[in-house]
């Protein structure tokens, strides 16, 4: 079955698996058209990425502690393992800071990386609420050449598995974040 794969820093991919998190905040790639995200596939697996330092400095602090063990849970070198997949529910593209600061208790990143991210290029970001599911079975592939690089979206091989799983919060759990972002849009 061909899969897309979201590459995101391990630490929200983490946060999305625990249900610390439930929306995505997304700016936009290097290698990605004009260096605009855009929100081009409504289910993906989560695909954690290690290689930015930014992941210790753009954390709230509570969160840190949590950096430390995800190289315990890292797949052996060349391979991938993917946990989870979103379904996408709604997307928003925020234009207003005062708005996106709002957002706060939604995700684990600090202040400081949501005021550089927002005013990076052209000010603003999207924010993706997803509904985030632990796979029935984990999903191992080879790490390719052609995945890496800063983009979002990674079109995978053929792998064995299918999207299926538990939703990491319940129904109840997941219209209140979904609320928490209609207030916060709402002001």
């Amino acid at each position: 079955m061909p899969y897309v794969a979201f590459k995101e820093w391990a630490i929200v991919c983490d946060a999305l698996a625990k249900g610390t998190q439930a929306i995505i905040i997304r700016k936009g790639g290097i290698a990605e058209a004009g260096g605009e995200f855009r929100p081009d596939h409504s289910r993906f697996l989560l695909y954690p990425t290690q290689f930015h330092e930014q992941q210790q400095q753009g954390i709230k602090p509570e969160y840190a502690p949590h950096l430390e063990r995800l190289p315990e849970v890292k797949p052996a070198a060349g391979m991938l393992r993917f946990t989870h997949f979103c379904e996408v529910v709604a997307v928003q593209h925020m234009r207003d800071l005062e708005t996106a600061s709002q957002l706060d208790r939604l995700h684990i990143w600090n202040e400081a990386l949501i005021r550089q991210r927002f005013a990076y290029r052209t000010p603003g970001f999207f924010v993706l609420l997803v509904r985030v599911f632990q796979l029935k079975q984990e999903i191992d592939a080879i790490e390719k050449p052609e995945y890496a690089g800063c983009k979002t979206w990674v079109l995978l091989d053929e792998l064995d598995g299918e999207y299926a799983g538990e939703p990491v919060l319940n129904d109840a759990e997941f219209e209140a974040a979904a609320r928490q972002l209609r207030d916060a849009l709402l002001g």
